[in-house]
């Protein structure tokens, strides 16, 4: 068998053999380079505003379809008017409370006032009764007992609860609770 020895050669070296043609359009070449590498440094951002810009576009003819109709539909008009209603219940509701709330007010000030008429009634009284030498309690308790008096209503007497020889601190008298000491020994725990 013969031996087949296979090497590279360099077009190099070959003289008969010419040159490569340059592309015929440099400027394409140079443009298709220029937009590989802007797409290559800002694609993503292009991407970005070229979908926002088309969701833009969407909106607004979406908008101006519906202005160009003129009229609202049906529904609008309908929901208008009992947005209206609802807005006039709450109102004549608000008006009722507020209403119902300077009245309570009104009540609030008039017993406010009359305790403290009541309570400058009684130091004047006072000072009357201690001008004339008299102790202030003294004919305040008078009048308490005269104002018991004649009312209608009977106390009962209190019955007590427990008999009196019961003291709890000696564990007689009944009463089924006592004080027992604890066991001696040693802890059962484990």
């Amino acid at each position: 068998m013969e031996e087949v020895e296979i090497t590279d050669v360099d077009d190099d070296h070959f003289p008969y053999q010419t040159q490569k043609e340059p592309p015929k359009n440099q400027d394409l070449t140079s443009l298709s380079f220029a937009v590989g590498e802007l797409l290559s440094q800002y694609g993503w951002y292009l991407l970005a505003v070229t979908v926002l810009v088309y969701l833009l576009i969407q909106h607004l003819s979406r908008r101006r379809s519906s202005q160009s109709n003129g009229s609202p539909p049906p529904q609008t008009v309908q929901d208008a008017a009992s947005v209206a209603r609802k807005q006039e219940a709450m109102e004549a509701s608000r008006q009722r409370m507020q209403e119902e709330l300077d009245a309570k007010a009104a009540i609030f000030r008039e017993k406010q006032q009359q305790q403290e008429e009541e309570k400058r009634r009684q130091k004047i009284e006072m000072w009357e009764s201690m001008q004339q030498g008299k102790s202030y309690k003294g004919t305040a308790g008078s009048q308490t007992t005269e104002e018991a008096g004649s009312s209608t209503t009977a106390l009962k007497p209190k019955k007590p609860l427990r008999s009196a020889d019961y003291n709890p601190l000696t564990g007689q008298g009944g009463g089924s609770c006592a004080w027992r000491p604890g066991r001696r020994g040693p802890s059962s725990g484990g």
